[in-house]
């Protein structure tokens, strides 16, 4: 069962308003347009491509996430190297420790140190231990090992041949926050813990979006590519979690592509990926049909205002390797009419696909804007 986090509500707000301002401008944008191309052929756009264009940037795109958001012009600088490694799990504020003592004489300290600590254990309090005849030890940020040395020493000083056995009574949990598509809302972690580990418990169904998914510490989004990570097996992502860390992870429908024009079931698809061939989405829509110009299939990308604008020829389609034409959310793949259509019919067809209560509902979140 899916777990919400009330800690993603601004994120929901923010986009929701960000959204309504973006198609408000787009309808703007396209009253306005047709003053400018009128009745010309089928708009290009300042930047033309073709086949061998749409090839070199689909190598691009398989590089993965952060290639791709440099192509939509969102690029992302990577994470610190010491996130991928191990840290020591230790003691904080407002843990609790058992403690026991062995020694064959001073039975009563033995005693006196059961009996204090038998019920909830010794707290750290302002990083410190109380322990009977000793003064307070600093033990904030030791290693639980590290801690039962240092009172091993200190009781050392003070009766001799004592031993100490040292133990978490209870302890402030530290754990990852998982929130979106998920079957937990919580992951305990140990200082080892990676996210690879965190992923594979949570329960995340195949349909979920991981190019959409996000990891945050302290408040800042880490440039993560689970979709590397957890499909490819790339552990170069594979950080190490903290306490407090958050990992949200989206739903299929929070990035999309459309294809419209001559296609039997014009729409938006899907791409939980980050990427798919230009192959799989035409076959998903039912394939071109027959007023369908194969000469003219045009991939739209980027700024609305000025789009790249790949021309590809059907062949191309049919010839190439699939892998090597790959498309991205935000992507419009428009199949020309016999003859070529006007700027004017592409504005027609394309906002009332973009205002369909299926986007608002579902596809809204892919939309990918440029400023």
């Amino acid at each position: 069962m899916a777990v919400h986090m009330t800690y993603f509500c601004k994120i929901e707000v923010k986009k929701n308003s960000f959204l309504f301002l973006y198609f408000a401008a787009l309808f703007s944008l396209f009253l306005v347009l047709p003053l400018f191309y009128g009745c010309t052929n089928l708009y290009r756009g300042d930047d033309v491509l073709y086949a061998d264009d749409f090839v070199i940037d689909s190598y691009k795109i398989k590089e993965g996430k952060f290639s791709i958001l440099e192509m939509q012009g969102s690029p992302i600088f990577p994470f610190d190297l010491e996130f991928l490694e191990n840290y020591k799990d230790t003691l904080q504020e407002n843990d609790f420790l058992k403690i026991a003592l062995f020694h064959p004489v001073r039975t009563d300290l033995v005693k006196a140190v059961h009996e204090i600590g038998k019920t909830v254990g010794y707290p750290v309090r302002e990083g410190k231990i109380m322990l009977p005849e000793l003064a307070p030890i600093e033990v904030s940020g030791l290693s639980l090992n590290d801690a039962q040395n240092k009172i091993q020493e200190a009781y050392g000083k003070e009766v001799e041949g004592v031993e100490v056995f040292l133990s978490y009574a209870r302890r402030k949990e530290r754990k990852v926050q998982l929130a979106g598509m998920v079957g937990l809302s919580s992951v305990p972690v140990d200082g080892k813990l990676r996210l690879f580990e965190v992923l594979s418990q949570a329960k995340i169904p195949p349909q979920a979006n991981l190019f959409n998914s996000y990891m945050i510490r302290e408040d800042k989004i880490v440039s993560v590519d689970m979709h590397k990570l957890l499909k490819k097996g790339d552990m170069s992502q594979n950080i190490v979690m903290r306490g407090g860390d958050k990992v949200y992870i989206a739903e299929s429908s929070a990035s999309t592509l459309m294809v419209i024009g001559e296609v039997r079931r014009a729409g938006i698809i899907n791409v939980p990926n980050g990427f798919m061939p230009l192959r799989e989405a035409i076959a998903m829509v039912g394939g071109v049909l027959h007023t369908g110009d194969m000469r003219f299939i045009q991939v739209i990308r980027g700024n609305i205002s000025h789009p790249k604008i790949y021309t590809l020829n059907w062949k191309h389609i049919l010839r190439l390797p699939t892998m090597s034409m790959l498309l991205i959310p935000g992507d419009v793949v428009y199949v020309a009419a016999t003859p070529i259509t006007e700027w004017n019919r592409f504005i027609t067809q394309l906002f009332p696909t973009l205002t369909g209560i299926d986007l608002f509902k579902e596809g809204a979140k892919g939309v990918i804007i440029h400023e």
